[in-house]
């Protein structure tokens, strides 16, 4: 069985809803169509997120990912879309999507779009006391 590009998204429980904590990932192979001229367009995509109830599923994402490779989209417009198809999926705390596109004409494109759940704060830093590498050592 050979596997398809899907634009289902699914999704998971949290398993840890009671706290804030980030999810990162990289997505160093999303391609398009540029709307123009119809030439590829590559680009890494980062995102950052703070799960409240659900989290989205990789496979399906990679799946969801890989439907866009032969769709023209302006940068903006499909930065946005794909952010918006996530937030609707896993309604997060906290969502930044991160594209950063690969030079097309001498010019480096990062578009950069965030989702806040509404009456969400982010909790403050904790800032550390540093602690040498050697405090622990005897001799």
């Amino acid at each position: 069985m050979s596997t398809q590009p899907s634009k289902s998204l699914e999704t998971f429980p949290n398993p840890t809803p009671q706290r804030d904590f980030t999810i990162h990932m990289e997505i160093p192979e999303f391609t398009c169509l540029c709307p123009k001229t119809g030439q590829p367009d590559f680009a890494t995509l980062i995102l950052d997120y703070i799960p409240d109830q659900l989290c989205v599923e990789l496979k399906s994402l990679k799946l969801y990912m890989w439907s866009f490779r032969d769709e023209g989209a302006f940068h903006e417009a499909v930065t946005n879309r794909i952010l918006d198809d996530l937030v609707t999926a896993t309604q997060p705390r906290f969502m930044r999507l991160t594209a950063k596109f690969y030079v097309r004409g001498g010019v480096f494109t990062t578009v950069i779009a965030e989702h806040r759940k509404q009456g969400w704060q982010q909790l403050p830093p904790v800032t550390l006391v540093e602690v040498s590498s050697q405090a622990s050592t005897r001799g």
